[in-house]
C-alpha cells in the first residue's frame, strides 16, 4: 500500500505505537506530522525519520487543548496544504484502585483520551470535510482505543472508561462522516510491547498471568498495530467504517486461562 504525497497527522507520535504508526506509514511514502507533548522525544523522532530520507515534522501538540490542536492543524496546512489521514492515538494511564482513585487524576485521563480524541478528530473531520466540498478525495480516521473497552480492569477505572468512549465516538463519527466518505474507524490493541509494558515483561509472575490470558503466547508489536493502521486508512478497508479491529492474540475470544509456555 502505498501513501505517496498523502499527508498523516500522527497523535501520541514520540513513543510506542504512535512512534510505530508515524514510521510505518512514512515508509509508505507519506508525509508525516508528529504531534506529541514529549519535545525531546519527537524531535528525535523527526530527526530519525528524516535521516532515513522520509519527509517528517514534529509539532508539539497537548490534544486536549483546542489552542495546541489549531495550530497544529494551520501548521499542517502551512506545510502541506491538505491533511489525507489521522492516527488520533495520543493517551495516558490511571494506575490506581476503584476506591483510591483522585477525581483529579480521573479528570485527568478522561480530558485527554476521550475528551482530546474528540476534539482532534473533529477538527480534522472538519478540514476532511471541507476539502471533499473542494472536490478533493475523502479522508480517513483512526483512533486508537483498547481491549479495555470491552473488559475491565479495576486499577485502571480512567482509562478502561476513556477506551470504551472511544470505541463508541468512532462508531458516531463514522455515522457522521459517511456521506461524505470519510471513514472512521478504530484499533483495540491487546497487550503490546510499549515503555508501558517494558517493566511488566522483567516480572515472571506479571508475565504469566497476561500469558494465561493470550492464546498466541506473547506479546503483540507496535509495528503489528501500525500495520492495521496502515490498512485501515488505505483504499483496501474503503467498505470499513464505524468497526473497532481488536488485535489482542486472541484475549477476546478466550473465556477460559492457557497454560503459558515456560520462559525460564
Amino acid at each position: 500500500m502505498s501513501f505517496e504525497d498523502k499527508v498523516v497527522i500522527v497523535t501520541g507520535a514520540a513513543r510506542g505505537i504512535g512512534r510505530a504508526c508515524a514510521e510505518r506509514f512514512a515508509q509508505e511514502g507519506a508525509n508525516v506530522v508528529l504531534a506529541d507533548i514529549d519535545e525531546d522525544r519527537g524531535e528525535k523522532v523527526e530527526e530519525e525519520l528524516t535521516e532515513a530520507g522520509h519527509t517528517a515534522r514534529f509539532i508539539g501538540c497537548d490534544i486536549a487543548e483546542k489552542l495546541d490542536i489549531r495550530n497544529l492543524i494551520a501548521a499542517t496546512l502551512e506545510a502541506h496544504g491538505r491533511i489525507d489521514v489521522l492516527v488520533n492515538n495520543a493517551a495516558i494511564l490511571d494506575s490506581a484502585p476503584f476506591l483510591e482513585l483522585e477525581e483529579d487524576a480521573f479528570d485527568r485521563v478522561l480530558r485527554v483520551n476521550l475528551k482530546g480524541t474528540f476534539l482532534m478528530g473533529q477538527a480534522v473531520a472538519r478540514q476532511m470535510v471541507a476539502q471533499v466540498e473542494e472536490g478533493d478525495p475523502p479522508g480517513a480516521i483512526v483512533n486508537l482505543s483498547s481491549v479495555n473497552a470491552v473488559f475491565a480492569l479495576p486499577d485502571h477505572v480512567a482509562y478502561t472508561m476513556s477506551k470504551g468512549g472511544i470505541a463508541q465516538l468512532t462508531k458516531a463519527m463514522a455515522l457522521s462522516l459517511a456521506d461524505r466518505g470519510i471513514r472512521v474507524n478504530a484499533i483495540g490493541p491487546g497487550s503490546i510491547m510499549t515503555p508501558m509494558l517494558e517493566q511488566v515483561a522483567e516480572d515472571k509472575e506479571a508475565m504469566a498471568r497476561i500469558m494465561s490470558r493470550t492464546p498466541v503466547g506473547r506479546f503483540g508489536e507496535a509495528a503489528e498495530i501500525a500495520a492495521i493502521a496502515v490498512f485501515l486508512a488505505s483504499p483496501e478497508a474503503s467498505y470499513i467504517t464505524g468497526t473497532t479491529v481488536y488485535a489482542d492474540g486472541g484475549r477476546l475470544a478466550l473465556n477460559y486461562v492457557v497454560n503459558p509456555p515456560d520462559r525460564s
